[in-house]
């Protein structure tokens, strides 16, 4: 099994970049999400100037915040920096859409968009349509040879995150890698997709490296996975489910719990209407008061939402639970744990408590 760290992305992430790597992470996560964290790619150059053998990559990188060209670019260019250790991950978007209130973007629209990153890093030509003009032009890298610009000798993954089936078939159709929340059993079913995905394309049906993006927390002997401490380094990863059935509900994304827990849904609906009117908030943009902490922290009173199996779906317990958990993602087909720290604090020790048991089970 392999590891990495997550924490939303900010700008000194380097630092806690450096310690996982000398605690034997194989990669670091910077996710993308333009209103509530800092650019993932200024702070992936400054942990890639100060690594060498760390992988570096997005988690996930939204399309409609930039154009494919500008995306293949970045990525170009910290590979320029971090050769060969350069992950480019791609998503239909969540708090990259979900706060500037839009839906996730459409599945077709992404497989197109991320065949073009493939195509441009791969230093092939691409018909590409302006969204201002509506024209077609042919573009392509210019410089691929050139010393200083970016580096496309070097291979870049391209990983697709999906939860949903027809998402997952682009990971088929043309990711070189898998990206899924959760280590659970339903990966069973999407493997499947992914190798049908796969040979309607001409490409390799074997199963790709698949991360399994969770929450984390080391326990210490006799602490109860709902104590304080425990809410505080992981509540937030579980408060996302709450964020994603509003969003399902009530917002503008039309997500993919619709329907599984209306009363919940409407029980927090309630709360951030309360929680946006006590801090004199418009109420026709509750989307940014719902993601306001997202991935982050818990807002003042949103704890109540955190429930045990939210908890205990996560890589959260003693270091041999840990290792269980971990052996049991590795048999539902999960090749790397991209384990979250909300905080600079919680990262700093969740590589510490994770540098053992790493070295136990790899």
């Amino acid at each position: 099994m392999d590891y990495g760290l997550l924490v939303p992305t900010y700008i000194d992430m380097w630092k806690e970049v450096v310690r996982a790597e000398q605690a034997g992470f194989t990669h670091a996560w910077f996710p993308d999400s333009q209103l509530i964290w800092s650019d993932c790619y200024a702070a992936m150059a400054l942990a890639a100037e100060r690594t060498s053998t760390i992988k570096l990559g997005t988690l996930v990188s939204i399309p409609s915040n930039r154009i494919a060209p500008v995306t293949a670019s970045a990525i170009a260019t910290i590979n320029k920096l971090a050769p060969g250790r350069t992950i480019l991950a791609l998503g239909t978007g969540y708090t990259g859409r979900n706060t500037m209130g839009l839906p996730s973007y459409p599945v077709k629209k992404f497989r197109e968009y991320a065949q073009q990153v493939r195509d441009l890093l791969d230093g092939e030509d691409i018909l590409h349509t302006d969204d201002v003009t509506g024209r077609k032009t042919w573009i392509r890298l210019i410089h691929p040879d050139h010393p200083d610009f970016y580096n496309i000798k070097n291979h870049i993954p391209v990983y697709i995150a999906a939860n949903g089936p027809r998402a997952t078939a682009v990971v088929g159709a043309v990711g070189d890698g898998f990206v899924t929340s959760g280590t659970g059993p339903w990966l069973d079913s999407a493997f499947p997709i992914i190798e049908d995905a796969a040979r309607s394309a001409g490409r390799s049906t074997e199963k790709p490296y698949t991360v399994g993006l969770t929450g984390a927390c080391v326990m210490q002997e006799g602490e109860d996975i709902m104590s304080e401490r425990v809410i505080h380094r992981a509540g937030a990863v579980a408060a996302v489910y709450n964020h994603t059935l509003w969003e399902s509900e009530y917002g503008g994304w039309g997500g993919n719990l619709k329907g599984v827990n209306p009363d919940a849904a409407a029980e927090y609906n309630q709360y951030i209407t309360n929680y946006a009117e006590e801090r004199g908030r418009p109420l026709d943009r509750l989307y940014l008061d719902v993601h306001e902490g997202h991935y982050s922290y818990l807002k003042d009173g949103e704890d109540r939402f955190i429930t045990q199996d939210r908890l205990d779906d996560m890589i959260i317990g003693t270091p041999n639970q840990i290792i269980e958990k971990s052996e049991m993602a590795q048999a539902h087909g999960v090749d790397h744990l991209a384990l979250t720290a909300l905080d600079p604090a919680a990262a700093n020790d969740l590589v510490d408590e994770m540098a053992p048991i790493i070295a136990r089970t790899t």
